[in-house]
């Protein structure tokens, strides 16, 4: 049974002041040497967004590159060499919906399965974390919202900026209680959590590791109590440094 690795972020290049989240990120990589591909989809391929993680990682001991979608320049069979090749696939924020209606269209979302079965890292912040699981909570239609949709990667549900956007606790706490959305997870701004998920396994994930640069940030399991309500527990993360 493949085991794919997930790794959602509430920070990195893109948070000023986070010099912390995206080594981490990195340490988890198979080789000394990642290369490690950055998927700005769900901002519309924004450039000042690509040239972000460019400089970033750029003096990472890394090899970074940039997916565009928008402005797409491999054909198929090179498209699928490119991400087959990479230790690390980085999803940046955005739109949730957009970023998997433009995957699918490409099929990006069955390379990126692909190159998870063969060992990559998944990784991504706020779409870019959204995405892996089977459903979220997300803006992308304006109002916080259910989007039953997701690659499905990371069993249950998922919800970012839990700690920092108005009205996303209250939110995803009812919908995960009135089983709009199944169980899951929900990440602080400046923590990040490993997950390793063996296909078959029958058991919901267990994070491999919670981390944070902030004290206080963390990650957030909730799960439907069966009677109108929901259970909220809060794993431990190790502070960063």
């Amino acid at each position: 049974m493949p085991t794919v690795r997930i790794a959602v972020l509430g920070g990195g290049f893109s948070v000023a002041g986070d010099a912390l989240l995206d080594p981490w990120v990195l340490g988890h990589a198979r080789s000394a040497r990642p290369k490690v591909c950055f998927v700005p989809t769900a901002s519309g391929d924004a450039p000042a967004y690509a040239d972000a993680f460019r400089s970033a990682f750029g003096r990472l001991g890394c090899e970074p590159s940039v997916l565009s979608l928008f402005a797409r320049d491999q054909d198929a069979a090179a498209l699928r060499a490119h991400v087959l090749a990479q230790d690390v696939l980085y999803v940046g924020g955005g739109n949730t919906a957009n970023l998997l209606a433009v995957w699918r269209a490409h099929g990006v979302d069955r390379l990126l399965r692909e190159a998870a079965a063969r060992g990559a890292l998944l990784c991504g912040i706020s779409a870019g974390a959204n995405c892996w699981a089977e459903a979220s909570l997300t803006d992308s239609y304006g109002p916080l919202a259910v989007l039953a949709d997701g690659l499905g990667l990371l069993p249950g549900s998922f919800c970012p900026h839990y700690d920092s956007e108005p009205g996303r606790r209250p939110a995803y706490r009812a919908a995960v209680a009135s089983g709009a959305l199944p169980g899951g997870w929900a990440l602080d701004d400046a923590a990040a959590a490993l997950f390793s998920v063996r296909s078959g396994a029958g058991e919901p994930p267990q994070p491999v590791e919670v981390v944070s640069r902030l004290p206080g940030a963390g990650l957030h399991r909730l799960i439907p109590d069966g009677h109108g309500g929901c259970t909220e527990t809060v794993r431990e993360a190790r502070l960063l440094r």
